[in-house]
């Protein structure tokens, strides 16, 4: 990640939000505020197993704090692996968690624009995401399947959503997508 993406803070209108890259220290608290977020394992569990996958890339995993916090305590979560569209290299983003005492603040939307900052500044080119179709069209994400990218597995259209770090230079390709091997998809 880079030095000024590792300490910069982002704002929303209810909160101040420090994101920076997870490190070792991070893990149990990142793991609890993703159980918290879910409300279930599976997640928190996929994560772990991201954390051993060969696609786990160090520094695109990156927590954010309240800038308020002098401790800087974990609130919310987000990491990029690698992933292939075709035989492309690009990055899926997720889980993305955000402690539901934090929810709805804007803690979330600073991990996504913070980890999408850290994968353009390592010259990535392009993230893949299965998520919920009214939240990540703000950060530039849209279908996947109009640009020919195709899943392994059955998802709505609507979630299947692909974004080009450089639209101008280096447009979506086409292919199917292969994921990290914790995912669980093809």
């Amino acid at each position: 990640m880079s030095s000024s993406a590792a300490s910069s803070p982002c704002t929303s209108p209810s909160s101040s939000w420090r994101a920076r890259a997870e490190v070792p220290a991070d893990v149990p608290a990142v793991r609890e505020l993703t159980l918290a977020a879910f409300g279930r394992p599976a997640e928190a569990d996929i994560l772990d197993a991201l954390r051993t996958d060969e696609g786990w890339l160090d520094g695109l995993s990156v927590v954010v704090s309240d800038a308020d916090d002098p401790a800087g305590a974990p609130v919310g979560h987000v990491v990029l692996t690698r992933a292939f569209i075709g035989d492309v290299p690009a990055l899926a983003l997720g889980p993305v968690s955000v402690h539901p005492d934090h929810q709805r603040g804007g803690a979330g939307s600073a991990a996504v624009r913070a980890v999408l900052d850290a994968a353009r500044a390592r010259g990535e080119r392009y993230v893949i995401l299965l998520g919920h179709p009214s939240y990540y069209p703000r950060f530039g994400f849209g279908r996947a399947s109009e640009h020919g990218i195709t899943l392994t597995i059955d998802a709505p259209d609507d979630a299947w959503m692909a974004l080009s770090l450089d639209p101008e230079r280096h447009p979506l390709p086409s292919g199917t997508a292969r994921w990290a091997a914790a995912f669980g998809i093809g």
